[in-house]
């Protein structure tokens, strides 16, 4: 629990350069799962000891004062390069940090590493980064999920107590499930993304990754709140209480059929029963339309991505190539720089927003994303919150997927509906053998603070 980390640092039980000198060595032991790019060892230390000797000065550290931290690596931060998991920005130091983890420095905490990602958050597994996979925390020849999957796989190995991730259609979420820990995606503009290497503007969001969802609704709480760099975060309404009245559930049951392994199925349904064990009232809904989801995101996302990319050219920033001229420049330096998903990403959203296509797809595909939005406010009238797996199986395998662009697709079709529609959605842990599976718990705009208060006592609860 973070709240009792600080409280041991506050009351001198244990220094924070202990603790960052302790995530460091587990870093360090840890290294063949892959899960960090790099260590911002010296300015880690640098900052915990100032903090202790601002509490031996009696003052306060902060709400997170000394608890060490690892941020995805698309976030811009110092003391570490900031390389997107692409060669396009590798070596590249950062002229500023992101709003995010200014904020969580304020309150004391403390970076010590940038986590693997898959290259510019473009999938669902972390093996498209340019730098190599990382392997699942509970079995190496799995995927960590993606494209937050080294934070997530950090968190479970305990490396630090929590992460950040990003979440564009699952991308907190999904690895959060694959590896066992909690991933909380915020309702849409909850949290700055200044800073945040951009994939689709409408969809993106920052969030915790930790153990419990106490600690995510503490991180989220010091990260939430307007910033004046992004036009699209909201006045801070985020307050966390752990209190939970008797709920109503929706459990979604076209997410309960066919294409879900018996062995999630089962987990959910187990997972049902506790929550009516808890007081909870549950009853099945259907929203049909969710089925169009990903089709809906990979045009939408897509064309997102493409205008977000236009700007690694290699000229301002960036490893550019060796070339004759301006045209060749641009060629040379995008196709060396960008991995194979992203220049499909690219070429999908360049495709759907060309003449003459726009209509039939893009355009299509926002008429689309309006009727599940619709579908969504209709169920979360009748229900508190809606409840179902994050992801239809288990980790996969590593390199089973990678072959078949779609297949990997698949694994984020539980995930991009309530991405789509701004909600906030959290993982947590069913409690089972064999490898992790996460219980997806969504709720209605702004109810972030019920949704995390129901994972908390779906934790707490035996």
């Amino acid at each position: 629990m973070i709240r009792q980390l600080v409280a041991d640092i506050a009351a001198g039980k244990i220094t924070a350069r202990q603790l960052v000198e302790e995530s460091i060595a587990k870093a360090k032991t840890h290294e063949n799962f892959h899960a960090l790019l790099s260590l911002c060892e010296a300015r880690a230390l640098e900052r915990a000891d100032a903090i202790d000797e601002k509490i031996k000065r009696g003052e306060n550290a902060g709400q997170l004062g000394g608890v060490p931290f690892i941020a995805k690596d698309n976030m811009l931060a110092y003391g570490a390069p900031t390389t997107a998991a692409a060669h396009l920005l590798e070596g590249f130091d950062a002229p500023f940090q992101a709003e995010a983890i200014e904020r969580l420095e304020r309150e004391g905490a403390i970076l010590i590493g940038k986590a693997n990602l898959d290259a510019f958050a473009h999938g669902g597994s972390t093996e498209n980064s340019a730098f190599g996979p990382t392997k699942n925390p509970h079995d190496k020849t799995r995927v960590p999920g993606g494209s937050s999957g080294g934070s997530a796989a950090a968190v479970a190995l305990d490396i630090a107590p929590f992460a950040l991730g990003t979440d564009t259609g699952g991308s907190i979420r999904q690895p959060a499930s694959f590896s066992g820990v909690v991933g909380m995606k915020p309702t849409y503009g909850t949290v700055s993304r200044y800073g945040v290497v951009a994939m689709a503007s409408s969809t993106d969001v920052i969030g915790p990754i930790t153990h419990t969802a106490e600690d995510a609704a503490l991180v989220l709480d010091v990260m939430s709140g307007k910033d004046e760099k992004d036009s699209t975060t909201l006045p801070d309404f985020f307050a966390f209480h752990d209190a939970v009245k008797p709920l109503k559930i929706g459990l979604i049951k076209d997410w309960m059929g066919e294409g879900v392994e018996p062995e999630v199925r089962e987990a959910v349904k187990g997972a049902v029963e506790k929550l009516k064990g808890a007081g909870h009232e549950i009853e099945e809904v259907s929203l049909p339309n969710l089925k169009h989801g990903l089709a809906v995101y990979y045009v939408v996302v897509p064309a997102e991505v493409a205008s977000n990319l236009a700007r690694y050219d290699g000229v301002r920033y960036g490893n550019a190539q060796q070339a004759n001229n301006l045209e060749e420049l641009y060629a040379k330096t995008r196709a060396a720089g960008f991995m194979p998903e992203n220049q499909r990403r690219i070429l999908i959203g360049n495709y759907v927003l060309s003449s003459g296509y726009y209509d039939a797809y893009y355009k299509k595909a926002a008429q689309v994303r309006t009727v599940m939005i619709n579908e969504f406010n209709e169920a979360l009238d009748r229900f508190d919150v809606l409840i179902g797996p994050v992801a239809p199986t288990v980790a996969f395998k590593l390199g089973e997927n990678t072959a078949d662009p779609l297949k990997m697709y698949l694994a984020d079709i539980m995930t991009v509906p309530a991405s789509l529609a701004g909600l906030p959605a959290v993982s947590v842990p069913i409690e089972k053998a064999g490898m992790p599976v996460g219980l997806q718990i969504i709720g209605q705009l702004e109810t972030d603070s019920t949704v995390l208060a129901l994972a908390a006592q779906f934790q707490e609860e035996k």
